[in-house]
């Protein structure tokens, strides 16, 4: 397969904090052993807003550790997801929030460069929604005033939205770069109930990056293969857009993280080019 397989950070280990998704502060180099073991070929790193000073895309002396146990293992750190930007959004309206998110992500470039990251993924989905006219405009004032930083490092910005597909494309078109892409969930997808043939005719050339989810109808993540993603035919119509970007597994969790992992890992392969 050419394009990378792997996980978003923290599925393979047990929930830290009991949080469903977050970066896990003193034992996240545990999972490049387990994702090497387990043949995944990279880990989608998480920014989150709690604990970020120890974050190793902020923190250098976490840094050098996260770049040698890249070159140990051979498990490699391609795209990022952005978490921090669902509790301060770049569009939030308390400006010196959304001052402060902005050089936040210009950190974040940086870290992105050295570890030859392609993708970030910003995620405008539950608190950070854009709800309001109001909200997209200070949304894309604030993406535009990175996008020469992004074309310069060849880093892409992938948005993950909750917008349907004609909005998301209005969204899209307010950029003129082809560094402002998408970030697919199946799952967030089939959740908001849209159709997968519709997006991706709508962007199917925008994404760059996949998070492989189940959920059920206006519910949460759900084992995958049991909610109401329809994995058939969102593979089945991908292939006419030769995607070339990574499929990040973003799928249920529970306590543990790593054996309902190899389950879903199993069941998902027989999808995947």
């Amino acid at each position: 397969m050419d394009n990378l397989f792997g996980t978003i950070q923290g599925r393979l280990l047990p929930k830290y904090k009991g949080r469903y998704q977050a970066h896990p502060v003193g034992y996240w180099r545990d999972e490049f052993y387990l994702a090497k073991e387990i043949g995944l070929d990279c880990i989608e790193f998480i920014l989150d807003f709690n604990n970020v000073d120890q974050n190793p895309l902020i923190n250098a002396v976490e840094f050098k550790k996260l770049e040698a146990i890249i070159i140990e293992t051979g498990v490699v750190v391609k795209t990022l997801c952005a978490d921090y930007f669902m509790d301060a959004p770049l569009h939030s309206k308390d400006k010196d929030v959304a001052k402060n998110s902005l050089r936040v992500l210009e950190i974040l470039l940086e870290s992105a460069e050295k570890l030859g990251v392609s993708d970030i993924v910003i995620p405008c989905v539950d608190k950070s929604s854009l709800r309001t006219s109001a909200s997209v405009a200070r949304f894309v004032s604030q993406v535009k005033k990175v996008i020469p930083n992004l074309e310069k490092k060849e880093i892409n910005l992938s948005l993950e939205t909750d917008l349907n597909p004609a909005n998301f494309v209005n969204l899209l078109n307010k950029f003129n770069s082809k560094r402002i892409t998408v970030n697919y969930d199946i799952g967030n997808s089939a959740s908001l109930g849209f159709d997968p043939i519709e997006e991706l005719n709508a962007y199917g050339t925008k994404i760059s990056d996949i998070h492989i989810k189940d959920r059920v109808f206006g519910g949460g993540p759900v084992e995958l293969g049991t909610g109401d993603a329809d994995f058939e035919v969102f593979f089945t119509k991908l292939k006419e857009f030769n995607y070339k970007g990574p499929f990040i597994m973003q799928a249920y969790r529970d306590d543990d993280g790593l054996d309902i992992f190899k389950v879903q890992k199993k069941w998902i392969e027989k999808y995947l080019p």
